[in-house]
C-alpha cells in the first residue's frame, strides 16, 4: 500500500496584499496625479513588480489581494481591481465625517490570514495610516515578515515596526514605469544575499565619487557626492544603474567607500574616517529640535538648510510647474550648489508635509509662505506624538523648522 504524501508547495514566499485604496490614492494625488491614476488603474502592473525577488531571491507569491475602498467615491475603479485579481471589499462611509470601515475590515481579514492554515510567511500593508501599528506588532510577534507600502509621510513607530518600507518615491517610480530596487523577498530560515553590482567600475560616476571622497579632509554630506555623480553621469538620475537609491548605489561601489543614512546620508573614505567622524547634526541644539527629529521623523536639518529648501522651492515653481519627483531632484541640486546641501529623501519628506496640510505648489508660493505651512505640520506632527513645550520651546520648534522666515 503506498504512503500518501502531503501535497508539495509551490515555490516563492507566501504573502498577503491588503490595501487601503484610499490612504493611498489620495496620498499618490497629492505627490503625482499621473500615478495615482495608474495606481488604481493598473494594480496588476505594480503587484507583479512587488511580486519579483532580488537576484538570488525567491520571487512572492500573494496568495491573499484584497482592496478596501470607499463605494461611493471611487465605485468606477472596482473593475480594474477585480480585473487583476484583487478581491474589493467595499467599505462605505459609517459617519458624518467621513469614517469608513476599512481598518476594521482589513485588520480582521488581515487577522485570519495569520491564524489560518495556509502560512503566510510576509504581508503588505499599502497604506501610510499609522493606526496600523498594533497590527504590524501582531505580525512581528507571530514571525512573519512585513512590509509598508507608503503613499506620504509615515509615522516613526510605524516605520520602525516594519520589516520593510516602500517609501513613496520607490512606489511612484514603480507606478511610473521606472526600475527600483527590488523588495527584497527572504523565505524563514535564509539568509539574504547580497545583490550582485550593476554598475561597471569604469563608470565616469564612480571614478568621480572616488575622487572626490578620497580626497575630501572628512566625510561628505551624500546630496553632494550624489550631485557630484549625477553630474558625471546624467542618466543616472533614472533609477541609480538599476540600484533604485542613491544609497544602495553608492554601498555596492567599495573600493573603501563607506556610506550612512544618517543625518541625510554621508559618504567617506573608510582608510582614513569611520562613523566616529561623522558631525553631529548642523545648527541643532542638544534638546528640542534634536527630539523633534527623533520622535518625528522630520529631517535633521539646520535652520540655515530648511531656509534654503523654501527659497529653491519658491524659485523652481516661479519658472515653470513641476511634479513633486522633479521638483525634489532640481531643489537637492539648487541646495546643494548653494553650499547647503540636503538630501532628496528630506526634500520629499517636506513635500509630502506641505501636502497635508493642502498647500498649493503654484508659481504664487513664496519662500515665506511654504516655511509657514511647513511649520504648521511640523507642529501637528509634535501634537500627535504627544510632545508637549513651553512657549519658550515652541518658540524654538517654529524658528528652527521655518529656516527663521517667519521671524519677523
Amino acid at each position: 500500500m503506498n504512503e500518501a504524501h502531503p501535497p508539495s508547495r509551490r515555490p516563492g514566499i507566501r504573502a498577503a496584499m491588503f490595501v487601503d485604496f484610499d490612504n493611498v490614492f489620495t496620498g499618490l494625488q497629492s505627490l503625482d496625479p499621473l500615478a495615482a491614476k495608474r495606481f488604481a488603474e493598473d494594480p496588476k502592473h505594480w503587484a507583479d513588480a512587488l511580486s519579483a525577488g532580488g537576484s538570488g531571491e525567491d520571487a512572492r507569491r500573494f496568495l491573499i489581494r484584497n482592496c478596501y475602498l470607499n463605494p461611493v467615491v471611487y465605485s468606477k475603479y472596482r473593475t480594474y481591481w477585480t480585473r487583476a485579481g484583487f478581491r474589493v471589499i467595499d467599505c462605505p462611509s459609517l459617519t458624518q465625517r467621513g469614517k469608513s470601515s476599512t481598518d476594521i475590515n482589513l485588520v480582521l481579514d488581515a487577522m485570519d490570514a495569520l491564524s489560518g492554515n495556509v502560512g503566510i510567511e510576509e504581508f503588505f500593508i499599502a497604506s501610510a495610516d499609522a493606526d496600523f501599528t498594533s497590527l504590524i506588532q501582531r505580525f512581528r510577534a507571530a514571525d512573519r515578515m512585513t512590509t509598508v507600502i507608503a503613499a506620504g509621510a509615515v509615522a516613526f513607530a510605524y516605520r520602525e515596526m516594519a520589516d520593510h518600507v516602500v517609501e513613496s518615491h520607490d512606489f511612484v517610480a514603480i507606478l511610473n514605469g521606472s526600475t527600483v530596487e527590488p523588495v527584497h523577498a527572504v523565505a524563514p530560515g535564509k539568509q539574504q544575499q547580497p545583490a550582485k553590482s550593476k554598475t561597471k567600475s569604469t563608470s565616469p560616476a564612480i571614478r568621480e565619487v572616488l575622487e572626490f571622497v578620497r580626497t575630501a579632509p572628512g566625510p561628505v554630506v551624500g546630496a553632494m557626492v550624489a550631485h557630484r555623480a549625477l553630474t558625471a553621469e546624467p542618466s543616472l538620475k533614472t533609477d541609480w544603474g538599476g540600484w533604485g537609491k542613491f544609497g544602495t548605489w553608492v554601498s555596492q561601489i567599495g573600493q573603501g567607500v563607506e556610506y550612512s543614512p544618517a543625518q541625510g546620508g554621508w559618504v567617506w573614505d573608510a582608510k582614513r574616517f569611520s562613523s566616529e567622524d561623522l558631525p553631529a547634526p548642523a545648527d541643532l541644539q542638544p534638546g528640542i529640535e534634536e527630539q523633534v527629529t527623533r520622535v518625528t521623523d522630520v529631517p535633521a536639518l539646520s535652520a540655515a538648510q530648511f531656509r534654503q529648501m523654501f527659497q529653491s522651492m519658491a524659485a523652481r515653481l516661479r519658472e515653470h510647474p513641476l511634479n513633486r519627483t522633479e521638483l525634489s531632484r532640481q531643489v537637492r541640486d539648487d541646495c546643494v550648489n548653494a553650499d547647503q546641501p540636503v538630501s532628496r529623501n528630506a526634500v520629499s519628506f517636506v513635500l509630502q508635509g506641505l501636502a497635508y496640510v493642502n498647500f498649493p505648489l503654484t508659481d504664487e508660493a513664496t519662500a515665506e509662505g511654504l516655511a509657514a505651512a511647513w511649520t504648521a505640520n511640523v507642529e501637528e506632527l509634535c501634537r500627535v506624538a504627544l510632545l508637549e513645550f513651553d512657549a519658550a520651546e515652541k518658540l524654538a520648534v517654529r524658528r528652527w523648522a521655518s529656516g527663521g522666515l517667519l521671524d519677523n
